[in-house]
């Protein structure tokens, strides 16, 4: 009997991942990984960061933690199996279990066959074909060669255009803005991270972006590139902006050609459709990583959400189960983090406007804490955005941004969401305390009692964004800074009235009651605590601000 063999197209993360989880299970299996670049198994996650200047080797994305080059030599006698680099898988016969491969260096081909097949073939850029997007200068970051360039052009550039809000146009505008160079984000739609973030999130986003002196332009499409041989400007229907380097950073696809040409079925997102064994239409074909769609955990639908870390946990189990160990995948929550100056950002699950789509009667609450004890040195605020069903009180997902500790949260949420918690479960979770990492009561836990208030009926609300469009509506509204004078005097939301907390019993005579109120102060706690003096005082129509003049996203006296 001969020893299986095992193809994999693919050698970057979900690729290499199988092929090592595979060897550890299987010694005798003849296993061997393509791939058509010679940078195999890289992290293109930290590409941004070398522009940035953080680490000045680029081979580092593809070195073991203590130093080791994970090359075709490393693979070979540290994990056992064959890589072929620089090789290009061009057909698969399915009926005779074949792949062939061209050499993209000599003119060679040849034809391997195989038992078992994995495709991880990844992602590319998607590059709009925009007048003058193949001019010099112009360019995506998705490979070590492409950081390679942007690096080399950074040290010259005085002028970046950046198109694109998503993880990487964010983090390339930081890197690029610390490095000197004027950026412009282009945006085409009102918000950065669309398709992650509910817009009061991404409204804080925006302010920490103009804040570092990004010129973020939302809402304004991309119409040409122009220049002589190199890019000279971008155009919009709104202005045009001067530009010695454009990075294209509007999203990836699915690398997909191969297996639509050899008949594996493709998902409604595109790419290629896989059971939760990552099983293609062919069971001597698997699919992982980059180029495959998942399950939304909550709403049971495809999704196209390319992580890192999602790639790695496929590897993971299509090799189990080649292996003939018990094994699936769950599908994801979309659960990701990115770094914004001195922002951080979160998010996990459905968001608010996610949820309404997917028919859900979701309820959403803004809290405003410190990370750790107000009194311990080094307290950062994190705005928490929790969103939950109405009727079973189960949490579908949440959003957290500030300049405080906001991964561990954001992980604790996406347990929560995975093992099906209620509010009033996270509520009591017994989560560590001590000054120097949390408050007594975690910030997500008050987030999550503040949430169970609103359930209950006991609080009554709505987010900055709400009270600012019922301001704008012209409606009759009052907003009632309870906070302290000399908080009132560092900084203001404008229009706003001022009543300290400890002054409102004596000068309710002073608000009218047959106009909205609306409290707020530093966090909302005691907008929450004039809220129910006010409702004890008669008056029936208040409703705090949620998450206080931290959580505000827009412009301040």
């Amino acid at each position: 009997m001969h020893s299986r063999k095992i193809l994999i197209v693919g050698g970057v993360a979900a690729g290499m991942k199988t092929a090592c989880r595979l060897r550890r299970l299987d010694a005798d299996a003849e296993i061997t990984v393509i791939d058509r670049t010679k940078n195999i198994s890289y992290g293109a996650c930290p590409l941004p960061y070398y522009i940035e200047g953080l680490y000045d080797d680029l081979m580092e994305v593809r070195k073991t933690p203590v130093g080791v080059l994970r090359d075709e030599t490393f693979f070979a006698n540290v994990k056992g199996f064959t890589t072929l680099t620089r090789s290009e898988a061009t057909a698969i016969d399915r009926d005779a279990k074949t792949v062939t491969i061209r050499s993209l260096d000599e003119d060679r081909v040849q034809t391997l066959s195989y038992d078992t097949l994995v495709m991880a073939t990844g992602n590319t850029p998607i590059v709009p074909p925009v007048p003058g997007h193949d001019l010099d200068g112009v360019l995506p970051l998705k490979t070590m060669e492409h950081a390679e360039q942007l690096d080399a052009l950074a040290d010259t550039a005085k002028n970046a255009v950046v198109v694109g809000g998503g993880l990487i146009g964010l983090e390339v505008a930081e890197a690029l803005t610390k490095r000197g160079i004027n950026v412009t984000l282009l945006e085409m739609k009102d918000q950065v991270m669309a398709t992650a973030l509910d817009f009061s999130s991404a409204a804080i986003v925006h302010r920490e972006l103009r804040k570092n002196g990004v010129n973020l332009r939302l809402a304004e499409p991309l119409l040409r590139i122009e220049g002589q041989d190199r890019v000279e400007k971008v155009i919009t229907e709104q202005g045009e902006y001067p530009a010695d380097m454009v990075i294209m950073a509007i999203g990836v696809r699915p690398v997909t050609e191969l297996a639509k040409d050899a008949g594996i079925e493709l998902g409604t997102t595109g790419a290629i459709a896989v059971n939760d064994q990552m099983q293609t239409n062919d069971p001597a074909i698997y699919a992982v990583g980059d180029c495959v769609e998942s399950i939304d955990q909550l709403t049971g639908k495809p999704v196209y959400v390319p992580l890192g870390s999602t790639a790695n946990k496929h590897g993971r189990v299509a090799a189990n189960v080649i292996a003939g160990q018990a094994d699936r995948f769950p599908g994801i929550l979309g659960s990701l983090v990115v770094k914004v100056f001195d922002l951080n950002v979160a998010r996990t699950g459905l968001s608010a406007e996610d949820a309404r789509l997917n028919g859900y009667d979701s309820v959403s609450l803004i809290a405003t804490s410190p990370d750790i004890a107000h009194l311990y040195p080094g307290n950062k605020p994190i705005i928490i955005k929790l969103i939950a069903d109405r009727q079973t009180r189960k949490l579908l997902g949440a959003q957290i941004v500030g300049p405080g500790v906001v991964d561990k949260r954001l992980d604790v949420v996406a347990s929560a969401v995975t093992m099906g918690a209620t509010v009033d479960q996270l509520a009591q979770f017994d989560l560590c305390y001590a000054p120097p990492f949390a408050n007594a009561m975690d910030a997500l836990i008050q987030a999550a009692n503040a949430m169970r208030n609103k359930l209950d009926g006991l609080a009554d609300s709505m987010s900055p964004c709400e009270a600012v469009d019922l301001v704008n509506s012209g409606e009759p509204v009052i907003l009632l800074d309870v906070r302290s004078p000399a908080e009132y005097e560092e900084i203001r939301i404008p229009g706003a009235t001022l009543v300290p907390l400890g002054a409102l019993r004596k000068r309710l005579d002073e608000l009218p009651k047959d106009q909205l109120i609306i409290p707020f102060c530093k966090l909302s706690l005691r907008g929450f605590e004039a809220q129910i003096i006010l409702q004890q005082a008669g008056f029936t129509n208040v409703r705090y601000m949620e998450g206080g003049v931290l959580a505000w996203p827009y412009e301040f006296e």
